[in-house]
């Protein structure tokens, strides 16, 4: 598993603007906060009991996107999720209660992709996420406690 964070939204600007530079940083581990949002992430920010305190995708999906648009080495950062997740399918999940590790989350609806995707994914990465849940799963957190990635990807 990767965790990622970002202190702030890159691509909420007006149309035609330049993505802001927050940027997205892979940590080996994050403090979990009940309906909050990870330590030093955007949506710990947002109001309590938000919808997307945490968002999910599935290692698969970044394989199949970097596999379909000839993009090998495309970070799994531009994406923008918190948590890059291997043998679990996310689709199911919403409406479920889940757990990683020792935090419970649940999840509460599916991670669409933004239009800002064609910009720095490919021409038609948008689309092509929407199929079979790529965006992946947005999530609340139900428990307190740490996130340890599992190992560090090479990309």
């Amino acid at each position: 598993m990767e965790i990622i964070i970002s202190p702030g939204h890159a691509y909420w600007v007006k149309r035609g603007q330049p993505a802001l530079q927050h940027g997205a940083e892979r940590v080996e581990r994050v403090e979990c906060l009940a309906g909050r949002g990870l330590r030093g992430d955007r949506y710990a920010e947002k109001r309590c009991e938000h919808k997307g305190q945490v968002t999910l995708m599935s290692s698969l999906a970044v394989d199949e996107i970097r596999q379909h648009f000839g993009l090998p080495d495309l970070p799994s950062t531009v994406f923008r999720r918190n948590l890059i997740v291997s043998d679990i399918d996310l689709a199911p999940l919403v409406g479920q209660r889940f757990h990683i590790q020792d935090i419970e989350f649940e999840g509460t609806e599916e991670c669409l992709p933004c239009r800002w995707m064609d910009r720095v994914v490919a021409e038609g990465a948008r689309t092509f996420m929407k199929e079979n849940f790529r965006g992946g799963l947005r999530a609340k957190l139900l428990s307190d406690g740490v996130l340890v990635a599992l190992q560090q990807a090479s990309d």
